[in-house]
């Protein structure tokens, strides 16, 4: 039988889909992307690759002293590699201390900026090379709201964004990803010691089976939580905490002819 999705969509149906998004801005665009050396920035140049030709995508490798693993560099360069992608091996502490002059964040701020010094990496090469920059985000982690608000969220389109991490997981071995890069601990790397499941308080596995009956099955919540638990009930706090992330900023409107909902539906071509 053939390997299907947690939704029960094959996955060369996944793979045929996505390639055929990404395609659909490859005709005027070549394509720039963060790669961190974990599964979601793997499967997402993977994919890009497969699409567009490994000479229309650009690697990023940008860590820092202070919280990426050597093995991370490691198995971005395993990707790049494997892939035959162009790529850059930038650090960003210089960039990171020029700000700590003059700033004293604390934890969660400094490991946000890194992740805001990244994307404007990034944009400055999209800008200088007319590139389109990849999102790495999946699905799980944009209902969470676990991304940086105009860091690893700021970015023109996301490839993976309907596929859960679970998913992504047996969709990168389908795709043949190294193994020890699926089975790493999820970790946006922004801190030492920082684990995705840990500081979120639940498991992707109940992460995915919550919000594919929320989202997807449109389940009511309460039946959702009596039947899956209070873990449940965390997950759907996430999601409807993080609903700003995933939305434009709101605009105040002085005139009566436009609000927010008639902003969505204007189409400036002529």
């Amino acid at each position: 039988m053939e390997k299907t999705s947690l939704r029960g969509i094959a996955f060369d149906l996944i793979v045929d889909s996505v390639k055929q998004f990404i395609k659909g801005y490859s005709n005027k665009h070549k394509f720039v992307v963060g790669l961190s050396g974990g599964l979601d920035s793997t499967v997402t140049t993977w994919l890009a690759s497969l699409a567009a030709g490994n000479d229309n995508v650009l690697g990023l490798i940008m860590p820092d002293n202070d919280s990426t693993p050597l093995v991370d560099i490691e198995d971005a360069q395993k990707v790049v590699n494997l892939l035959g992608i162009n790529s850059k091996l930038i650090y960003i502490d210089q960039v990171l201390q020029a700000y700590k002059m003059k700033l004293n964040p604390d934890t969660k701020a400094l490991g946000n900026l890194k992740a805001r010094i990244r994307m404007s990496f990034l944009y400055t090469f999209a800008n200088s090379e007319n590139r389109i920059v990849l999102g790495t985000g999946d699905k799980s982690e944009i209902y969470l709201g676990y991304f940086t608000k105009y860091g690893d969220g700021g970015v023109d389109i996301l490839p993976i964004g309907d596929i859960y991490k679970t998913e992504l997981q047996e969709l990168a071995s389908y795709l043949g990803v190294p193994k020890n890069i699926i089975v790493k601990k999820s970790s946006p790397r922004l801190w030492q010691g920082q684990l995705a499941e840990n500081e979120l308080g639940v498991t992707y596995d109940v992460v995915d089976r919550v919000l594919y009956r929320l989202i997807d099955k449109q389940e009511d919540s309460k039946v959702i939580i009596k039947e899956e638990g209070e873990k449940a009930r965390l997950v759907i706090e996430l999601c409807n905490m993080s609903e700003h992330k995933r939305l434009m900023p709101p605009i105040a409107f002085i005139s009566k002819s436009t609000n927010n909902q008639a902003m969505k539906k204007i189409h400036c071509r002529a």
